[in-house]
């Protein structure tokens, strides 16, 4: 029996009431849909500021006759939201930030002001309620210009964006309250997460869903750049396991870390497209030939990034199932039933 297995059968066992924060966004929806599925008590909080509620339809649908289920529509930057959502919670998972580089480059206040003004918030209203273990979601925007690979936790460059501040940042205060409070934190930096009921739209999508939304909607898709950068992505179910893990890990060791969360692999933009293209074209013959155009690099943006996940293996037993090519299969599934042709 690996660390999942045993894992979610002791969550079986003796249920837990669990906070995701975003849960109406892509990331925090599947949290919520496994916890569920595994018999928990789960309240979600989340603004719709970036998530949807067509996502919680779907958990609940999904998920239906399982555990149990409380949502508050809230703001993390209100206190007295946080404290709300956090009354008689074990585990906190929180996953609510506004992501995006480009976004970040745009705004900085509103990205300071939910990134780390509503992250000390849950981290206050955490300590006060006493909860077991607080995990958050961090960034692989964390590494910066740091040259090496693959990325390894303890060797970060300078932050490229404010985006990335935040997320550092976040790091410091959670060791800050570890070591001031006695309140066990882990954070996860997630390094380009994807799988289904990720957003295809608005300015600030992810690629693979952007990519995927375009294509089956007919339109050319822009690479940004020559197409060789490289990424390290990570398909939503290790995700999931590395959050489960995380926040039920017993030795003492594996607390009040970060850790690196990925698959381990590289995948070039121009790898990553023809894929994409090559998983539709089956059901959508005219995207057989579609080509990329081609746009100026980013701001903001490193040129390559790879995961070392050898620390999270060691202290969580965390071992992603699912690489790129099985996680793009399964997205290209569900893109296609939610867009017909």
């Amino acid at each position: 029996m690996n660390a999942l297995e045993a894992t979610e059968r002791e969550l079986r066992q003796t249920p837990a009431r669990w906070l995701v924060t975003g849960a109406a966004g892509f990331i925090g929806s599947h949290l919520v849909e496994r916890l569920l599925r595994l018999g928990q008590t789960v309240v979600g909080l989340d603004n719709f500021a970036t998530g949807h509620r067509h996502n919680l339809d779907a958990v609940l649908a999904a998920a239906a006759g399982s555990g149990e289920f409380t949502f508050i529509e809230g703001d993390i930057r209100s206190l007295d939201d946080c404290r709300r959502a956090m009354a008689g919670v074990d585990h906190v998972l929180h996953e609510a930030a506004l992501g995006s580089v480009p976004r970040s480059l745009e705004d900085p206040l509103l990205t300071n002001a939910v990134n780390i003004d509503g992250f000390v918030n849950m981290l206050v209203a955490a300590r006060d309620a006493g909860v077991r273990r607080f995990v958050y979601a961090a960034s692989s925007s964390t590494y910066g210009d740091h040259p090496g690979l693959p990325k390894v936790e303890d060797e970060i460059g300078k932050p490229l964006s404010p985006y990335a501040v935040t997320k550092y940042v976040n790091e410091i205060y959670a060791d800050v309250f570890h070591r001031a409070y006695g309140l066990d934190c882990v954070g996860l930096r997630y390094f380009n997460v994807f799988g289904p009921r990720q957003d295809p739209e608005g300015a600030y999508a992810a690629v693979i869903p952007r990519w995927f939304g375009e294509l089956t909607a007919g339109r050319s898709c822009q690479i940004n750049g020559d197409g060789e950068t490289s990424r390290d992505f990570c398909y939503i179910d290790n995700v999931v396991q590395a959050n489960l893990l995380a926040a039920t890990a017993t030795d003492a060791a594996a607390l009040n870390q970060v850790y690196n969360v990925a698959f381990g692999g590289r995948t070039s933009l121009n790898e990553l497209y023809y894929g994409i293209r090559d998983l539709l074209s089956p059901g959508r013959p005219a995207l057989a030939d579609a080509q990329p155009e081609y746009g100026a690099f980013r701001a903001g943006d490193v040129r390559h990034s790879q995961a070392d996940i050898g620390k999270a293996a060691g202290l969580l037993g965390y071992a992603p199932t699912l690489d790129v090519q099985e996680g793009l299969a399964r997205t290209a599934a569900w893109f296609l039933s939610q867009s017909p042709a």
